[in-house]
């Protein structure tokens, strides 16, 4: 069966560095500390390249997203703010108004990204003492709330494992309608089945693509439980390194872990011992070596947590390799890369209008 993100359009996503950026890991004078004039230069690059999200990231070395988030809506004028809902936060009447007010005033420009799946030493750092599966199990409460808030004509009345509201309500209401988009990216069965009941977005991290129209098949299943096998996207969360050559793109690539210690790698699988989207991505290094298919590199998943499957080659490389996800069902692309204003421009110069010759009519043209 032909995947239903066959003819949605294309939809492309960046990333706000706000624990720093660098061009090779582990060497100091590579290094650009978080700053907000180095943020304005990535939300400039990235918009002007036609990028239409924007993925701000959570963590404790990383600047806090809302705040963040604000301020570059206000310094830009298209590209819509990703921002994490975690679970147990955020009272979620207010988050609800939060996200709504954010709404209004950036003319409709904030996505919500839906986290519940973090390292447990992090959460614990931050005083969330849930459990892994109670974390699903609460945002699952609290994206019901937000919904019902953000679409009712009357007062909520919320009675749940978690929270009880009587007669809540919020003001304003998002600009966005019915409401802002979700979007999840994880690996664990309890990922997935929150996707396929509330995300609008799933994305997965770094895989092949025969196995992400797998994955494909099986959340839309789920959501078909919810009658919503037709609702949900799919898109890849993945690092990107393009030059104008191949030779050019390997080194640039290698250049990014050529200065980290091993030791480094050790530290990095205690975090993740307990995310089945890292799990994942560390079995695929350890499986395929630093090439998981052509142009698919594994060398950041090494040292980096998270999404770091990277699409590595010249822009023809790049662009058929993307387009192998397309054609595996997937419609929307949050990427990022090093340094991130000046991949930003590299993509936007030299890949996506190549993925436009593939894709006629689904990609939009930056304003």
């Amino acid at each position: 069966m032909m995947p239903s993100d066959t003819q949605r359009p294309l939809e492309f996503g960046w990333f706000l560095p706000t624990a720093g950026d660098s061009s090779a890991y582990g060497l100091p004078e590579a290094s650009i500390d978080p700053s907000p004039d180095h943020f304005h230069k990535v939300v400039a690059a990235a918009e002007s390249a036609g990028f239409e999200y924007l993925l701000i990231p959570v963590g404790a070395s990383c600047w806090e997203a809302y705040m963040a988030g604000a301020f570059m809506a206000a310094q830009s004028s298209r590209i819509a703010p990703l921002i994490a809902a975690r679970p147990g936060y955020v009272n979620p009447v207010l988050l609800a108004k939060m996200i709504a007010t954010f709404d209004q005033l950036s003319g409709g420009r904030i996505c919500v990204n839906l986290i519940a799946g973090q390292a447990e030493a992090e959460v614990l750092g931050e005083g969330i003492r849930y459990a892994k599966e109670d974390r699903y199990a609460l945002m699952d409460e609290e994206v019901s709330i937000l919904k019902a808030l953000w679409t009712a004509k009357e007062p909520v009345d919320f009675n749940g494992q978690f929270h009880t509201l009587k007669g809540a309500s919020i003001n304003p209401q998002p600009l966005q309608q019915p409401h802002p988009r979700f979007y999840l990216g994880g690996g664990s069965e309890e990922a997935w089945n929150l996707s396929a009941k509330h995300s609008d977005v799933h994305l997965f991290w770094g895989d092949t693509p025969e196995r992400i129209a797998a994955n494909i098949a099986d959340i839309q299943d789920r959501a078909a439980q919810y009658g919503r096998a037709d609702a949900i996207g799919f898109g890849m969360r993945l690092q990107i390194v393009c030059r104008e050559t191949e030779s050019e793109a390997m080194e640039a690539a290698d250049q990014l872990i050529r200065h980290i210690p091993e030791a480094a790698r050790d530290l990095l699988k205690q975090r993740v011992a307990n995310s089945k989207a890292n799990q994942r991505v560390q079995e695929l290094a350890a499986e395929k070596g630093l090439w998981i298919a052509p142009h698919l590199w594994t060398g950041l998943t090494r040292f980096r947590p998270g999404a770091g499957i990277a699409v590595v080659g010249d822009p023809d490389q790049c662009a058929a390799t993307l387009q192998q996800f397309v054609d595996a069902g997937c419609h929307s692309f949050c990427l990022s890369g090093y340094l991130h204003h000046e991949e930003a421009e590299r993509f936007g110069r030299w890949v996506l209008p190549r993925l436009a010759e593939r894709n006629p009519g689904r990609i939009l043209e930056a304003a």
